[in-house]
């Protein structure tokens, strides 16, 4: 059909670039997943909801939290979360994209520049063009960087508030931001510090309170914890003073005009806090996932040891990446291959995330047929 055509067009450059995307169902062993701390089918979590629909919780919201769709459970959530991060408040958004989109979109204003660290997630890119301020990215993991840009935007006139943007643990590459050096950069020129603890919610930090935890509860500081990776669950957090979250509610247009999460996943992500800061023992069963994979993957490979439970292992080749993944998958093992735009050109991978839901076996069995398909591809 001449209507369609444009579009199949597009469709078929995509595959001739070895770039197509399509669902797949859910097989072979968890090395996909962000459920880290394997949550997502965690009793206790489970028996909390089972509770909340036995006392007539609705599983519906109705309607956006500011018409008739803010229920207790929303704010009993927020209360508790808010206790946990040591932050003054917090706010429940359906997902980590929403939330980006809304801090970005909604607080900087036009006199303002945000600095963002070039691998930030994609929300926040989304979050940016529909900001008012100037933006800019920044050298990964570069806090001189971020200092350069904001005194140069200074130099040239710059009248308002700077913002710094970085993830404290980055998806892809699995490394960790130097959250105190940005801080540093922060203070020295009065901005906002915007830290989105998306994989480090849960793993990372006391109590899994995140690599920024030492920051939460000052004024200058915003937080995003992700609810759908290590807690378990879904949805996502904003921890910020009180100001910020009554701004958010009235100009986040990701959070006014959505509706309302469901009540019985606020009280599942309630649960996943209570198991979260009882982790301990995960964390350490985690960490140790970690140190299998330095041996029986990274080593063999001639890799660098993993910096944390995401572990990429960087082909380039957008083709050769996707039939090492489909081979690694036909084995048994659910690994994906991430190809741009997701990464960057010529850094195609196969990205390898360390969950609770394999043991140090399996992690030596997908050692040996990452292998095999390597060598054959």
């Amino acid at each position: 059909m001449a209507t369609l055509a444009p579009f199949q067009t597009q469709l078929d450059m995509l595959t001739r670039r070895a770039r197509l995307r399509r669902l797949m169902p859910r097989a072979g062993h968890d090395f996909a997943s962000n459920d880290y701390l394997g949550l997502a089918h965690d009793p206790a979590i489970a028996a909390a909801v089972a509770d909340a629909i036995a006392r007539g919780v609705p599983v519906g919201s109705g309607g956006s939290r500011l018409l008739r769709g803010n229920a207790p459970e929303h704010e009993a959530l927020e209360a508790r979360a808010a206790a946990v991060f040591g932050s003054e408040a917090a706010l429940f958004f359906a997902n980590g994209f929403a939330a980006n989109m809304a801090l970005l979109a909604a607080l900087p204003g036009p006199d303002d520049l945000i600095v963002a660290d070039a691998l930030i997630h994609a929300s926040a890119h989304d979050g940016m063009k529909l900001s008012r301020a100037r933006c800019v990215l920044a050298a990964h993991n570069d806090a001189q960087a971020v200092d350069d840009a904001i005194a140069a935007w200074r130099a040239a006139g710059g009248t308002g508030r700077p913002w710094i943007v970085a993830e404290t643990l980055y998806s892809m590459d699995g490394d960790r931001a130097p959250v105190a050096a940005l801080d540093a950069v922060a203070q020295r020129h009065e901005a906002m510090l915007i830290l989105d603890e998306a994989h480090a919610t849960a793993v990372h930090g006391p109590g899994g309170r995140g690599l920024g935890a030492a920051l939460e509860g000052q004024a200058h500081v915003i937080a995003l914890h992700t609810c759908g990776k290590g807690l378990g669950v879904e949805g996502a957090l904003v921890t910020a003073a009180r100001p910020i979250v009554d701004l958010l509610v009235n100009r986040g247009r990701s959070f006014v005009f959505s509706t309302a999460p469901s009540p019985l996943m606020a009280v599942a992500a309630r649960a996943a806090l209570e198991r979260m800061t009882a982790a301990d023992d995960r964390r350490a069963r985690l960490a140790a996932l970690v140190d299998a994979a330095a041996r029986h993957i990274c080593a063999p490979l001639d890799l660098p040891a993993p910096a944390s439970q995401i572990l990429p292992v960087i082909l380039g080749d957008d083709a050769r990446t996707m039939r090492v993944a489909e081979a690694v998958q036909a084995a048994g093992f659910d690994v994906r291959g991430i190809r741009p735009p997701t990464v960057a050109r010529g850094t195609a991978r196969l990205r390898i995330s360390l969950t609770l839901n394999v043991d140090e076996v399996l992690i030596a069995q997908l050692g040996e047929a990452l292998r095999t398909a390597l060598a054959a591809s």
